[in-house]
């Protein structure tokens, strides 16, 4: 016999489940929801009689007789099933971002659309109609993108951000790094070009910039030609990034990737403070006093303190071997910039290996065992392929050397300090990581430029909204998805009046209400 069976909750919750009689058992076939007063009753055994037999206005459970209104049956209408919850949770992020700023709810929906699944503009429409929730048409959200551009959404944005990343954190230093992102076309435009690609790939391609504090929130994002030089990037954001907010003397960490005479003077003349990850390649210029008193010996966790030329190709601002003692770099020096270089034990053991493989391969190319482009320590003298023994010899003398360059005197910055500030950039790095997966930055639907920066700024509003969840909950938006998307909260009329019930919240999910300071509508 099939009937609805109301179970006792927590906190005098009742449970309304649709269940069978199975060999003397009682079997849970559906869960209907869970009331916590009279009316959210009524509905959820409503909703369970029309489960049990749809279509039939009249139905008699356990006993009790059918609700009738001046001696007609009662209908029973589910008007609305919706992720009530995960959007209130979202949209109050966004809020509390400031992001409101923006009057534009189609903007919104857009932005909150591809935290819960990022797919086209168009496909938007159906993840926010699954959601439940009342969206714009398609026609106004391709509008909310020409307005994107036209109102500056995205110096709106950048503002808040701000905002909040200065009244919960710091934003003297912030971390910047590149990222490319490449379209499936044949044919390159004006933005759209073949360039260097970190995925190896041939296709045109743009270049993005992302400025982010030392915990990875955004602050600034920028798109380049896809065959812009990396080095050609860093002062455009900066230099926006300053102006827009009117600041000086911050700190600007970055990669390696971004080590340019021109970069540094830069920075260097607009009163910045700039941490640098240096090449290997210029450790025997900087290290040479060390290497000629002490040799080739470091130990583990050595760090050396002294200076290295502004300009690669010259000796001017670099250290006298001649002195044992390394130089203390100063603010007024103009021919040289404060070098830090560490030796990691760790580090060695990995460098070795690589550099055992690489020799291995350039071996077998030498000895023709295997067909390929020039491999590293390979040269060719006289028609012939030979091994590099001094490249080779020089590589193993600098395993586990890791350097940094950097303008600021060890009397306002420790050693310690400048590779610990070097080493946040795996925040920035995290953030381009999110983007591109999590967010699928990669504007695959778009083909004009302010088709193309309207979509990225879509995707620093959600990286934006994502990041802060993420430090505010402890838990990435993944994970909060999975937390309150079961939740459903459903709308019934009964007798022309309408009753909500929603599924019990449970832990996880009111750990997530609390954490933002969420109380349920």
């Amino acid at each position: 016999m099939v009937f609805v069976r109301k179970s006792p909750g927590r906190s005098g919750a009742v449970k309304v489940q649709i269940a069978e009689r199975r060999a003397g058992r009682d079997v849970v076939l559906e869960h209907v929801g869970t009331a916590h007063d009279d009316a959210e009753l009524a509905a959820l055994m409503e909703v369970a009689r029309g489960k049990l037999y749809p279509g039939q206005g009249e139905l008699t459970l356990d006993g009790v007789a059918p609700r009738t209104v001046e001696g007609e049956p009662t209908t029973v209408d589910i008007t609305s099933k919706s992720n009530a919850v995960l959007w209130q949770v979202l949209q109050a992020a966004y809020t509390d971002l400031g992001f409101d700023v923006v009057d534009d709810d189609a903007f919104e929906q857009l932005v909150l659309a591809r935290l819960i699944e990022p797919t086209s503009k168009a496909d938007s429409l159906r993840v926010l109609r699954e959601l439940g929730i009342a969206h714009a048409s398609l026609r106004t959200m391709f509008r909310s993108l020409e307005r994107a551009g036209e109102r500056d959404y995205r110096s709106l944005l950048a503002d808040a951000c701000f905002a909040h990343a200065a009244s919960v954190g710091d934003i003297s230093l912030c971390l910047y790094d590149v990222t490319t992102l490449y379209f499936e076309a044949e044919d390159e435009d004006s933005l759209r070009k073949v360039g260097y690609s970190k995925e190896r790939r041939v296709d045109p391609q743009v270049v993005v910039g992302l400025l982010v504090d030392r915990n990875g929130f955004p602050l600034e994002i920028g798109c380049f030609e896809g065959n812009k030089a990396e080095t050609l990037t860093l002062i455009p954001i900066v230099d926006q990034f300053r102006q827009r907010h009117s600041l000086e003397g911050f700190v600007v960490v970055a990669d390696a990737g971004m080590l340019s005479a021109t970069n540094l003077r830069e920075l260097d003349d607009a009163g910045l403070h700039f941490i640098v990850g240096s090449r290997t390649t210029k450790a025997p210029v900087d290290l040479e006093s060390h290497f000629r008193w002490h040799g080739d010996a470091f130990r583990d966790g050595q760090v050396i303190d002294t200076i290295t030329p502004r300009h690669g190709r010259t000796r001017a601002g670099a250290s006298d071997p001649m002195v044992k003692a390394e130089p203390i770099w100063k603010s007024e020096h103009d021919s040289s910039w404060r070098a830090v270089w560490a030796y990691s034990g760790k580090r060695a053991v990995r460098d070795n290996r690589t550099l055992t493989l690489q020799e291995e391969r350039a071996r077998d190319v030498v000895a023709g065992d295997k067909a390929a482009r020039t491999p590293r320590f390979v040269k060719t003298v006289s028609g012939s392929r030979k091994i590099d023994e001094a490249s080779l010899a020089r590589a193993r003398r600098l395993v586990g050397l890791k350097g940094y360059v950097t303008n600021i005197p060890a009397t306002l910055m420790p050693a310690a300090e400048v590779m610990s500030s070097y080493h946040d950039l795996w925040h920035v790095e995290q953030s381009f990581r999110m983007s591109k997966t999590d967010l699928r930055a990669r504007p695959m639907f778009h083909h004009t430029r302010d088709a193309i920066e309207a979509h990225l700024t879509i995707v620093f509003a959600s990286l934006a909204i994502s990041r802060y969840l993420h430090t505010t909950t402890g838990l990435t938006v993944r994970k909060i998805l999975h937390a309150l998307k079961p939740i459903q909260q459903i709308t019934v009329r009964i007798a022309g009046h309408d009753h909500v019930a929603r599924d019990p919240i449970t832990k996880p999910a009111q750990a997530i209400l609390d954490a933002l300071d969420i109380t349920l509508d």
